[in-house]
């Protein structure tokens, strides 16, 4: 047998191979189906729809658009075609999230058995109502974007802080998805925010309630829990952890809805790595939280709480020598 006869005899053993493999698919995908329905696992098959993570990040690129005009269009936008391209946006984006706050609305009426809420009509307005707010998180998100350029002598333009910052990409997200929470949408914003997370390390609760000016430096690693409250003119850097305390099993629902992670008042400025904990916890105005300290406790107005500066330990390399 020559080497062609060979190869086309392995070639066929191996499409028999997975020929054989596969006939196994049908009994697996049977196991995966009665599994759906175990009352165990985790499902969501319905006729009524969920929204899903392609449809937020389709809303979320239509709110970029809307607060930061011109930078994340495809198309040019001019003053010629200003008003037709950003009215084609706003009606788009109104459609998407009407329906999408339907959904999430009408989810939650089915799945846990409660009184009907007209869940159409109710997206329909939260929708309208959350388009109503962008102006006004349009300002808010340039003071934001101020700051940052103001505190970092390595931005060379406003367009490079909107463009490349993950702060801002974060924190754009969380104020819509803020709106959103406050009006009392279920699981929507939550996935806005996560969506932020998964692109940038940034971890915001939309339930969190943040002032202007406020500068997220670098980023990753940053959580903010859900019931922070933080004031104006604020800046944190990479890996700070604005959280709760540990909580003792079965306390998640008694204590689901109160205040459990710290207060954070006016110009402060947190180093990265600091953990601060706990909702009866208060950093007071213009305090300085140095790296890598964890606080449970309220520290006062105007206070630097550092680290005791290490002792650093020099080691001489030993050497032997050789032999002559």
């Amino acid at each position: 047998m020559d080497t062609d006869d060979l190869l086309d005899r392995a070639c066929r053993l191996d499409v028999t191979f997975c020929d054989d493999l596969k006939a196994r698919l049908p009994a697996i995908a049977e196991d995966i189906i009665d599994s759906c329905s175990d009352g165990v696992c985790y499902t969501h098959i319905d006729a009524e729809p969920i929204h899903s993570e392609g449809y937020v990040v389709d809303m979320v690129g239509k709110f970029r658009e809307l607060l930061f005009p011109g930078y994340y269009t495809r198309e040019k936008l001019d003053p010629v075609n200003l008003r037709y391209t950003l009215g084609r946006t706003v009606t788009e984006l109104y459609d998407l999230l009407a329906e999408q706050v339907s959904h999430t609305i009408r989810h939650d009426c089915l799945r846990y058995d409660q009184p009907c809420s007209d869940c159409d009509e109710r997206g329909q307005k939260i929708a309208l109502e959350v388009m109503e707010t962008i102006p006004e998180i349009r300002r808010i998100l340039a003071t934001d974007v101020q700051a940052a350029f103001e505190g970092d002598p390595a931005a060379k333009s406003h367009d490079e802080i909107i463009f490349s910052y993950p702060g801002i990409y974060a924190l754009t997200i969380y104020r819509m998805a803020h709106k959103l929470y406050e009006l009392g949408v279920p699981l929507l914003p939550r996935s806005m925010t996560e969506h932020a997370h998964s692109v940038t390390g940034i971890d915001i609760h939309p339930g969190a309630t943040i002032g202007e000016r406020f500068v997220i430096d670098h980023g990753t690693g940053v959580v903010i829990g859900e019931t922070t409250e933080i004031g104006h003119n604020v800046r944190i850097y990479q890996g700070v952890t604005l959280g709760a305390l540990s909580l003792p099993k079965g306390a998640g629902e008694k204590l689901r809805g109160r205040k459990r992670h710290p207060t954070i008042e006016d110009d402060v400025i947190i180093y990265s790595g600091a953990t601060i904990l706990g909702g009866d916890t208060l950093i007071g105005t213009r305090s300085v939280i140095g790296g890598n300290v964890w606080i449970t406790h309220s520290v006062p107005p105007d206070t630097t709480v550092l680290l005791e500066e290490p002792r650093l330990v020099y080691k001489q390399a030993v050497t032997t020598a050789s032999a002559d």
